[in-house]
């Protein structure tokens, strides 16, 4: 026998408010139809559902059973509109974000965290990569948000590029390195020291290379390579060895481990850090969502960098 679920939500609200009209009030129908559903429900089953006589109205032992099983399809229903509802408002659902590990575990990460606490259904599954790897990922529809360093010029005529952070890398130390305290660094102070390098294949790597030969280092002792932004931490942490890394990694972890920037310029990437997409699919309802959070938080982080460069400046 097959009973229509939406019949037994209809006895559920019965019960529960005593009768055929304050039923049918509640569910936004007329008497007569509520009262008509009944029928139907009585003859489908071919037993009463109510008790002959009473006022309020009193349900059968079968009637109560039946009555309590609509409860929970209507509670089911209920929770199940709610999670359409939110997930079309971008408040549920999952987003596939790729990146870069250095930035994403040294900035974005802490971001997304925040993000979740604020959006809890939202589901976040992150994944590493670099530029060919995170492009032929979005075309392929494996990831919805790549977060990345990119060029201008290579930005893929398929796919929308959002910048969210001028590069600008700083030569790191830890907090109580011989050079820490000096105001002024010159070629000369860093020479004795060996470098952390990160993974051979990323951006930051070349950036390294770059930022060292601009500076007259050509040739330079790497101590430790290709590890992890927790690994590069702990070894610059541990050590007399200095590395190259974002500003904003190294601005974002300052308070919590003890590394800072040395004073002394190194030539910059001609690269933004920002938001890729690929322009002809449909995003995920949460998407928008995210990436409104995520660049205002951009937009935040990069005032408090300036507002501590002007201070730094001033102090100098």
């Amino acid at each position: 026998m097959k009973i229509d679920s939406e019949h037994l939500e209809i006895l559920a609200v019965i019960v529960d408010k005593g009768g055929l009209t304050e039923g049918a009030e509640a569910l936004g129908k007329s008497q007569p139809s509520v009262s008509r559903t009944m029928a139907l429900l009585e003859e489908r089953i071919g037993t009463p559902l109510f008790e002959p006589g009473r006022r309020p109205l009193r349900p059968t032992e079968l009637g109560s059973q039946l009555a309590r099983l609509g409860a929970r399809i209507r509670a089911q229903n209920q929770e199940a509109s709610r999670l359409v509802q939110r997930y079309r408002e971008g408040q549920a659902g999952r987003l596939r974000l790729g990146g870069t590990p250095i930035f994403f575990d040294g900035v974005v990460a802490g971001m997304v965290a925040e993000f979740q606490n604020r959006h809890s259904d939202v589901q976040i599954a992150q994944t590493y990569g670099y530029f060919d790897q995170l492009a032929a990922s979005l075309r392929s529809g494996a990831l919805d948000l790549a977060i990345l360093p990119l060029h201008a010029g290579m930005i893929p005529p398929d796919m929308h590029f959002t910048p969210l952070l001028i590069g600008r890398n700083v030569i790191a130390c830890s907090a109580t390195h011989p050079l820490a305290r000096r105001s002024v660094i010159t070629l000369a102070d860093i020479e004795p020291y060996s470098w952390i390098a990160p993974p051979a294949d990323s951006p930051l790597f070349r950036d390294l290379q770059r930022a060292l030969k601009s500076i007259g280092l050509d040739d330079f002792n790497v101590s430790f390579s290709g590890g992890t932004l927790a690994s590069i931490f702990s070894v610059v942490v541990g050590s007399d060895a200095l590395t190259v890394l974002p500003y904003s990694v190294v601005f974002s972890h300052r308070r919590t481990i003890p590394i800072q920037a040395l004073p002394l310029r190194i030539e910059h990437p001609e690269r933004q850090l920002g938001l890729l997409t690929f322009a002809d699919r449909l995003p995920p309802p949460a998407l928008p969502r995210f990436v409104a959070f995520i660049t205002e938080k951009f937009k935040q982080l990069d005032s408090r960098m300036e507002h501590e460069q002007q201070v730094t400046r001033r102090r100098g």
